[in-house]
């Protein structure tokens, strides 16, 4: 997700943003302690190393890193930093952090559910499911399919580029968003291309996809996720905010709102969680455990349903980065065969990568309580720490 951030200038703005937001009810509240129950990783033969690692960019500035690996030496997870600056709570891998965009895998799992019991159809036009009242005020809506969106062909604009949307943030920043709110705020917009001739990623896409889930099956998306992919997995700390209530152990998360060095606690600020693009707040062990179930262990989907979700649009748009349905290819700066599936996750003030890499079977989930998709001094600290991680993970 890109951030509201990125056009702002000048510290004043800032503070006038911050005493906006804090007349809001908070409904993340200060992070407790968690203790992990999993067995013990020390006898992992790289567990020193990823250990050093997490400590180096947790003292370059990231307030807190949860992270779990499974590669040739087996399972080893790590926290480093803080969950909660201002009460001083160490970071654990039993936080509960935002995973952001990583929120469009399981929504494309539940898609794909829905193929399964002939409730959805991929290649149904949008307008099959979403009134005209909604999609005839949206460039390409009335021309694009469910696939379209999933895979990030349909030419729909993003609303999170919109600065209209981004005021109306600044001006309720604890707001909840429904998707008929959402949506007005690229009407009238005009489209990025025609669809199915390039790719561009867009939050509306999964917007609007969520609205074809409901309009489809008649029940809210929020309970079909819950019912189809996250109890059936045993995701005993995974929620979808804010159609769930959040525990009292999610991590607090920041951002250099000043650009100065000095982090600001953003946990709060909501760019419209719990509509398809963002939403999921989870742990590095159950985000683990549900990449594994559906990729390694293909226990999830059926094979077609799958192979479905694996095809990577870029195959038919050659030299563009490319998505099945919500799947990403991240090749994390290395060989061809080195390369990732799964999504990463960027937020205001938080971030996530969970990846399953099938040529190695290997698995990476982490989560970190700083937004890094905006420019800031720590942006480069995350891009240094991903590679470091990776660079070890495949040696």
């Amino acid at each position: 997700m890109r951030t509201l951030f990125k056009w702002m200038a000048g510290a004043g703005f800032a503070v006038m943003l911050l005493l906006i937001w804090s007349c809001q009810k908070d409904p993340i509240r200060p992070t407790v302690a968690c203790t992990v129950s999993a067995p013990s990783p020390d006898e992992h033969p790289k567990a020193a190393i990823y250990r050093s690692i997490i400590d180096q960019y947790t003292a370059g500035g990231l307030p807190g890193i949860a992270i779990l690996i499974r590669d040739d030496g087996g399972v080893w997870y790590g926290a480093s930093g803080m969950a909660d600056i201002d009460r001083q709570i160490p970071m654990q891998p039993c936080h509960v952090s935002k995973a952001a965009s990583i929120t469009k895998i399981f929504i494309g799992t539940l898609v794909m559910k829905l193929v399964e019991e002939d409730r959805f159809d991929l290649d149904a036009p949008l307008t099959r499911y979403v009134a005209s009242k909604y999609t005839r005020k949206v460039a390409n809506a009335e021309k694009v399919t469910i696939r379209q969106l999933l895979n990030h062909t349909s030419g729909i604009p993003d609303l999170i580029d919109q600065n209209s949307f981004y005021l109306a943030v600044l001006n309720d920043p604890a707001r909840f968003w429904t998707p008929e709110d959402l949506i007005t705020y690229v009407y009238r917009v005009d489209a990025v291309f025609e669809p199915g001739t390039q790719l561009e990623y867009s939050n509306t896409n999964l917007l609007l996809a969520i609205m074809a889930i409901e309009g489809a099956t008649g029940q809210n998306h929020a309970d079909l996720l819950r019912d189809k992919v996250i109890r059936p997995l045993g995701l005993e700390h995974t929620y979808y905010h804010w159609h769930d209530p959040l525990p009292d152990f999610v991590a607090q998360g920041y951002y250099d709102l000043y650009n100065n060095g000095t982090i600001v606690n953003m946990s709060n600020f909501n760019t419209g969680s719990g509509n398809g693009y963002g939403g999921i707040y989870s742990t590095v062990f159950d985000l683990q455990h549900f990449i594994e179930a559906l990729l390694r262990d293909k226990t999830v989907l059926a094979a077609s349903s799958l192979q479905e979700m694996t095809r990577i649009s870029a195959e038919d748009i050659p030299d563009q980065e490319g998505y099945g349905v919500t799947i990403r290819k991240d090749f994390y700066d290395r060989s061809p065969d080195e390369y990732g599936l799964g999504h990463r996750g960027r937020d205001l003030a938080y971030t996530g990568d969970l990846f399953y890499f099938p040529n190695q079977d290997f698995t990476l989930s982490l989560l970190i309580n700083y937004g890094t998709d905006a420019d800031s001094g720590l942006k480069d600290v995350f891009l240094e720490f991903r590679k470091a991680i990776v660079d070890e993970m495949m040696k």
